[in-house]
């Protein structure tokens, strides 16, 4: 039996995708070899030696300690679309939250439940809560993954101008694009040509802070920002200055940090972005079945730390081998393999940086000597027979 940790509540829908012949699943497990994580913060924790992979469902992964996790061989997972038409629908209704005094009005409302004449005093005080309509606007998307994508398409069909920009689209995410999305070649041409704008990329070195002080100036007077993807994306001081002079006059964010709330312009969502039944279930089945082809088969796909890998079953035994990607490492790999006689019927490779993958399907057994041997590489990480 394989044991599976769970960190978090995960949905019954995605643990049943693990065979209970093969997997004994449970919050309280010992020695997993995987765990199925949601928010639970993983940074500081120690990991046994039999953990081969963390399953997070959901895309976000700054709870999880990535470079430990590389350097000890354990493959972090995570579910980059599941969430993405909850997240979608949530930047719609930001948008609207922007554009008319929603939020406001309502608060109002709730003011008057003692007053006989309600109706007419709506009716009367109503004017104070009047906004714009989206239609004929521009919108410009940072970032057009999953998300942004799904975003900027619907915007279209609301009527909206979209301008975007995505240093690293992918030919599949840009096939999905509606033809009428102007594509920009910069962050900075989006900045200057939207009345708002929403942010859909993932917390990087190279994203945090990205819109502050200097990006702001060179926004339109009024521009309205959605910030659904994570808080560092945004300056906090930088945003509270631009609402208060009106070079900001909303910020629709899915976090509520401590310096934002209160703050006239900002309306903070409680982090509900992915909080949908339907989200939750989706993200829960997508990690189980990563985790499980993972474990049984050693394929790899939507890992963030080391490379997509997967090949069909052939031979008697797969051998997979987490590693460095150095020159030469396919050389020692194989000679290590043919000095302990083992024929290799088929085998795949990649790279993600200065991680690798290696997968070999062989004939015949594979003795413990043989798998001791290409551990010892100094370059090897991890090594497993399937």
């Amino acid at each position: 039996m394989k044991n599976i940790q769970l960190l978090n509540k995960i949905a019954k829908v995605g643990t049943d995708n693990l065979d209970p012949a093969v997997y004994n699943i449970g919050e309280d497990v010992a020695a997993p070899e995987g765990i199925m994580v949601r928010s639970a913060n993983m940074l500081e924790m120690d990991f046994n030696p039999e953990l081969l992979a963390i399953a997070r469902a959901g895309a976000g992964v700054n709870n999880i300690p990535l470079d430990k996790c590389t350097d000890e061989g354990i493959v972090v997972f995570n579910t980059p679309g599941a969430n993405a038409n909850g997240v979608k629908e949530l930047a719609v209704c930001a948008l609207l939250l922007a554009s008319r005094d929603i939020v406001e009005g309502i608060d109002w409302v709730k003011t008057l439940k003692d007053d006989e004449n309600a109706a007419k005093t709506v009716e009367k005080g109503k004017s104070k809560f009047a906004g714009c309509e989206i239609k004929g606007k521009t919108l410009g998307v940072i970032g057009l993954g999953a998300i942004g994508g799904l975003v900027a398409n619907i915007a279209v069909r609301l009527g909206m101008k979209v301008v975007g920009c995505d240093p690293y689209l992918s030919v599949d995410a840009a096939w999905n694009l509606n033809h009428n999305i102007t594509h920009a070649a910069t962050y900075e041409d989006v900045y200057k040509a939207a009345d708002y704008i929403t942010i859909h990329v993932p917390a990087t070195a190279d994203t945090k802070g990205m819109i502050n002080k200097d990006t702001l100036a060179l926004m339109k007077d009024g521009v309205k920002i959605i910030n659904l993807s994570r808080d560092s994306l945004v300056k906090s001081a930088d945003m509270i200055e631009a609402l208060a002079s009106g070079k900001v006059s909303r910020y629709v964010t899915d976090f509520a940090t401590t310096e934002l709330i209160g703050v006239k312009g900002a309306i903070l969502i409680p982090h509900l972005g992915a909080s949908t039944e339907e989200s939750e279930d989706n993200c829960a089945v997508m990690a189980a079945q990563q985790l499980d082809d993972y474990l049984a088969n050693g394929n790899i796909k939507n890992s963030v730390n080391f490379p997509a890998v997967s090949m069909p079953r052939s031979g008697d035994v797969r051998v997979c081998v987490l590693h460095k990607n150095v020159p030469g490492i396919l050389t020692q790999l194989t000679g290590a393999m043919a000095d302990e006689g083992l024929n290799i019927e088929n085998m795949t490779n990649k790279s993600r940086g200065n991680a690798a993958y290696t997968i070999f399907d062989v004939t015949g057994s594979v003795s413990a000597a043989a798998v001791e041997k290409i551990a010892a590489l100094e370059d090897t990480i991890r090594v497993r027979t399937i």
